[in-house]
């Protein structure tokens, strides 16, 4: 399918800010990016690099008055996400050396304290894919999915004390479930077409036979529509803004996806 994804941000500066932005998807295995549009109003020198994780990553200083950022982009994605019950685990020694750090504990992913927790979830399934797909079922029943509550960054150990969450906190308690099994997991922001209420959204991909699969713990079925924007160990790898300086949250955020017509 084509999709048209849209993310408009309107920030009021005080004083001259340092932003780092991460706003632009890459094509890649699961998505093509034919064209896009990036417009800062009013317009400020920029530098684009990619992190460590192979996000493209734009730094700028936005002065004093209201700042604009528009980005939008053509994409074409797969209709369905790709499933693959009984893909097999990677034993941790085949790893490909890039694919280790999404086996450690992180920031917002206590993965050494929910061992005994992830057996318990996942006793007698398959090891592998099977897994995953039973922490995400576990997941999809147990914590509820409140797309309307704080906006403030939850651990995998609070999101699980409390049993609700945000999008990115159902993906930080799932990485921490898969990363305690030795299954690496890694979370994903970007956009989703038909999720209600339209935001930008949070998933996770776990890497087992072999390749990185897609799953998502506050949607049913298997449904496509996903554009990835970037990859990272958790929240704090995959913000779509960071600004330096006093607080700073925009005064607008408008995300729109669209199907496009074929």
């Amino acid at each position: 399918m084509w999709l048209n994804t849209c993310c408009d941000l309107v920030f009021d500066i005080e004083v001259p800010t340092p932003f780092v932005m991460m706003l632009r998807p890459r094509s890649g295995a699961q998505q093509w990016i034919a064209s896009e549009q990036y417009r800062l109003t009013p317009t400020v020198p920029i530098i684009e690099f990619t992190d460590s994780y192979g996000n493209l990553c734009q730094r700028l200083v936005a002065q004093p008055g209201i700042f604009r950022v528009h980005t939008s982009a053509e994409v074409m994605i797969s209709d369905t996400l790709d499933q693959a019950p009984d893909a097999p685990f990677v034993e941790v020694q085949n790893l490909p050396d890039a694919i280790f750090c999404y086996l450690l504990p992180s920031r917002y992913c206590e993965s050494d304290r929910f061992g005994q927790m992830a057996n318990e979830i996942t006793a007698g399934v398959l090891p592998g894919y099977n897994q995953v797909a039973a922490i995400a079922a576990w997941l999809r029943a147990t914590i509820r999915f409140d797309p309307y509550s704080s906006e403030t960054h939850a651990s995998a150990i609070e999101v699980n004390a409390r049993q609700w969450g945000v999008c990115r906190d159902l993906s930080h308690l799932g990485i921490a479930l898969c990363r305690s099994l030795s299954i690496p997991a890694r979370m994903v922001v970007g956009y989703l077409h038909g999720l209600q209420p339209m935001d930008l959204h949070a998933w996770f991909e776990a890497f087992v036979g072999g390749r990185w699969y897609t799953f998502d713990a506050t949607q049913h079925g298997v449904p496509g529509g996903y554009v990835a924007i970037g990859y990272g160990r958790d929240a704090a790898d995959v913000a779509i803004y960071n600004q330096f300086g006093p607080a700073l949250f925009p005064t607008e955020q408008r995300v729109k996806v669209m199907l496009l017509e074929q």
